[in-house]
């Protein structure tokens, strides 16, 4: 048995689709909404399936325990940020030599050497405040070492004292 194929259904003739403003994803209020109105208008005569009906609420579950993995994940990322701003606070006090870029491209940037006064986060990145006033990077420092540290050869810190 053959069956005509529908020109009007061939992906050259799809309609172009415009794009949607707002949420595009169904929550769970829409989807219990969907499946309440669609009990309530059911066909007395013929009810939704068993089968159906089970099936349904499996996604409802499923898809509200990806809702839940999805916040729970989120805090996690949230709290994982929060957890390299305090990994950096240690470093708060002592100095640091950092690899100063140079304006001129095509040179070797220069090694400074600063204290680390403070730490914060700025759009999802930490930053170190160093005593020259200047936020930089962490990515870009290369050694760290505590001013207050005495060498046992000479009995002097790092500072000079």
């Amino acid at each position: 048995m053959y069956s005509k194929v529908d020109p009007s259904l061939m992906y050259e003739n799809r309609p172009n689709r415009i794009p949607k403003t707002g949420e595009s994803n169904l929550g769970k209020d829409e989807f219990i909404k969907i499946l309440i109105a669609q009990l309530q208008n059911q066909d007395p005569l013929n009810p939704m399936d068993d089968r159906e009906f089970i099936a349904q609420m499996a996604q409802f579950s499923s898809l509200e325990q990806m809702m839940n993995m999805s916040k729970t994940l989120e805090r996690f990322v949230e709290s994982q940020q929060d957890g390299r701003m305090v990994q950096y606070t240690h470093l708060i006090g002592k100095q640091v030599e950092w690899l100063k870029p140079n304006e001129e491209k095509d040179t070797e940037p220069t090694v400074e050497t600063n204290k680390v006064v403070a730490v914060r986060q700025h759009e999802g990145k930490v930053l170190l405040k160093l005593d020259n006033d200047e936020w930089i990077d962490p990515v870009i420092v290369k050694q760290v070492t505590d001013p207050n540290y005495k060498n046992e050869k000479t009995g002097e810190t790092d500072s000079g004292k």
